[in-house]
């Protein structure tokens, strides 16, 4: 049996895993117990990985639809077909009239969406749209506008920790058992959340309105300033726009902050001082808990200013510095702009950075419109859109009328079964990569090869080898010269200064590539205008946006729609996480899904007696949108009159509640954790 030492992208946090091979076939998994971040621990996914590289269910030949049934094709096949029907889109309509859709940033699958952006620059598409569109950019947005970059947490060394809509225990084991050791040495710990978590049973739970966190976090400004509990010094020496911050949370005192979030105005000053105190504290927020709401940019500015005010940058136990690996480039720039980046400037570029992609959340308006142009064709790599995206009815729709579809993925997904050509991916254990640490997946410094495991099952292909063929068939193969896994990891490693040799013989657990800094502010090394901290953002002003945090209401609230709260008196949330699942993946591996069969939707007990429900009833809830039915669990745990839905559950779609349009004035993010919603037993 050989020992194979890889690291796990099954979600974005790249534990290190051991992989066990046997005449060729992957046999066992287990964790890595020198890898930094899991130190040998897996989740219920990592550990059925066996399950799901060999599922029954994989797509194993590219195939055609034809007469509303699948006909298998061969490779040569399929790319002749595609790269025919691309050059007539382009020739009819324009290059624009395609986009390319990823589900990965990359920041786990790097060459998934290097690739995939690759073409579309080549092709001369700007419309390369990804899961940024309603995930997590809203954050590393925030972060620039108030640092020049991308600070981090660092949760392990600090003294106190606020979980911010964030439940490690259901979504990133290895913080939660960080978490669980530094409580037993003394460890203070907030969890803002309307449901009391695992974790929130061994902390200070404050429970919120869904919707409201920028005003929590105001009315702690407030009470962390009037009693002068801010750290004078930092905030003299390294920050711009503190006196009009000062003035500006006079506005949100405890008591009127409590009636706004639910929140007691004692537990707001409480837990303000708690934070304000602590001679490290660092805010650790869910990855979109507070992003999908309307005022979702803005709630994560006001957690880079309350990490600001008390001194908690630059700072061990608090947000710091961790360098990026700089890895070889693919992108190819397309001077025109993608979809939503004239209604969204800033999504786009800031301060002449320009990102990759453009507003997905357009997407769909302008498939049906064809307004600002058409868009004709579409490939979807590594994502399901048409059970992620917001109103999946209207997606579904976008996804009909289009000229031509190709998805490329591993399952036959929701997407896929609407795609005109599928194509086979291989699973991460049949192809190299490079595996790193960092940005979600806890700030550290390590890469490691992501090692081809075993040879591609049946006849799926790297992600990475279809875009080459694609792009060779059609003209372009001076831009795609790789042809082999070797060859693209030599090309990302290259400016690395490390070897695939060194990855794979010395240290094939992995190295630190770097270490963390925290002397930023020392060397004034912040890269915005005025290179200090900017606490009021002259560019969001200069943009016609709010400067400072404001809390705004939902567009669907008690408070800013009483004439719809008569209908729907409940606040939906939705998107609440399992550890058997990724998003949308996995429920075709028996061992998870005997784990965690079926969706369920929490409410209170209390909202269950109200409405003549009991535990695992059926029911029905509704939006103005659309409706589902699924069962119920009630709870104690979850804050009375709120309907908590998982997502990814083709059969109980929680995007079929949602809406698509885009509410977040900077970002062109949509609202999906606080809505109105009616529910009725079935």
């Amino acid at each position: 049996m050989k020992l194979i030492k890889t690291d796990c992208i099954l979600c974005v946090w790249g534990c290190g895993i051991n992989a066990y091979v046997e005449q060729g076939k992957l046999v066992k998994v287990e964790g890595m117990a020198e890898h930094p971040l899991n130190q040998g621990m897996l989740c219920p996914r990592g550990k059925a990985l066996v399950d799901y590289v060999y599922s029954p269910d994989r797509l194993k030949y590219p195939m055609k639809k034809e007469n509303g049934g699948w006909k298998r094709i061969s490779w040569d096949e399929a790319l002749d077909i595609i790269a025919t029907e691309l050059q007539q889109v382009k020739d009819k309509y324009d290059a624009k009239a395609l986009a390319i859709f990823c589900g990965s940033i990359g920041v786990e699958n790097y060459e998934l969406a290097a690739f995939a952006s690759r073409f579309g620059g080549v092709y001369g598409t700007p419309n390369f749209l990804s899961v940024e569109s309603n995930c997590y950019r809203s954050r590393i947005l925030a972060r620039q506008l108030t640092f020049g970059t991308y600070l981090i947490e660092e949760p392990e060394r600090a003294k106190c920790v606020i979980l911010w809509g964030h439940d490690p225990v259901h979504s990133k084991l290895p913080l939660a058992r960080q978490i669980y050791k530094a409580l037993d040495n003394g460890l203070k710990l907030i969890v803002i959340d309307p449901k009391r978590t695992p974790l929130a049973k061994r902390g200070t739970h404050i429970p919120i309105r869904p919707g409201t966190d920028c005003a929590l976090a105001l009315g702690m400004l407030n009470v962390i300033i009037s009693e002068d509990l801010y750290d004078k010094e930092f905030v003299d020496k390294y920050t711009i726009g503190f006196d009009k911050l000062k003035e500006h949370v006079e506005q949100y005192p405890p008591e009127k902050v409590e009636r706004i979030t639910w929140v007691p105005a004692a537990d707001i000053r409480r837990i303000a001082r708690i934070f304000a105190t602590a001679k490290s504290a660092s805010i650790v927020q869910g990855v979109c808990a507070l992003d999908q709401q309307i005022n979702g940019l803005q709630n994560n500015r006001v957690l880079s200013i309350l990490q600001t005010v008390t001194g908690n940058i630059d700072k061990p136990g608090g947000w710091v510095a961790v360098p990026f690996p700089r890895l070889g480039s693919l992108h190819i720039k397309v001077e025109e702009e993608p979809i939503g980046a004239a209604e969204h400037p800033l999504f786009y570029r800031l301060w002449g950075r320009t990102s990759p992609y453009g507003q997905a959340m357009y997407l769909a308006n302008t498939v049906l419109t064809e307004k600002p142009y058409p868009i004709k064709a579409l490939i979807v790599t590594g994502g399901n859109p048409a059970l992620t995206l917001p109103d999946s009815s209207k997606i579904k729709r976008a996804l009909e009328k289009l000229d031509f579809l190709v998805v490329i993925d591993l399952f036959m997904t929701e997407t896929a079964k609407m795609a005109d050509i599928v194509l086979p991916a291989c699973s991460f254990m049949e192809r190299s990569g490079v595996g790193y640490v960092y940005g979600v997946t806890s700030g550290m410094p390590y890469i490691l090869l992501r090692k081809k495991v075993i040879e591609p099952l049946w006849e799926c292909w790297p992600d990475w080898r279809f875009w080459c063929e694609l792009g060779r068939r059609m003209g372009y193969g001076a831009y795609f010269p790789w042809q082999t896994d070797e060859e693209v990891v030599e090309h990302w490693l290259k400016p690395t200064g490390l070897t695939i040799e060194q990855l794979s013989e010395q240290n094939p657990e992995g190295v630190f590539f770097a270490t963390k800094k925290y002397d930023m502010a020392q060397k004034g090394e912040f890269r915005t205008p005025s290179k200090k901290i900017e606490i009021y953002s002259l560019t969001l002003a200069e943009h016609g946006y709010d400067p400072l945090p404001a809390h705004i209401e939902p567009s669907q609230s008690p408070v800013s729609r009483p004439d719809l709260v008569k209908e729907y008196p409940l606040i939906l949330t939705t998107g609440s996480r399992t550890l058997e699942y990724t998003h949308t993946q996995m429920r075709n591996v028996p061992r998870l899904r005997k784990s965690a069969p079926e969706p369920m939707a929490e409410i209170h007990l209390d909202t269950a007696i109200k409405y003549g429900i009991t535990d695992g009833n059926t029911i029905a809830v509704e939006t103005r949108k659309g409706n589902i039915k699924i069962k119920v669990r009630t709870t104690e745990d979850l804050t009375p009159g709120i309907v908590s839905i998982p997502h990814g559950w083709a059969q109980a779609n929680a995007n079929l509640l949602t809406e698509l349009e885009p509410r977040d004035p900077v970002t062109g993010y949509t609202e999906l954790k606080a809505l109105l919603c009616r529910i009725r037993k079935v």
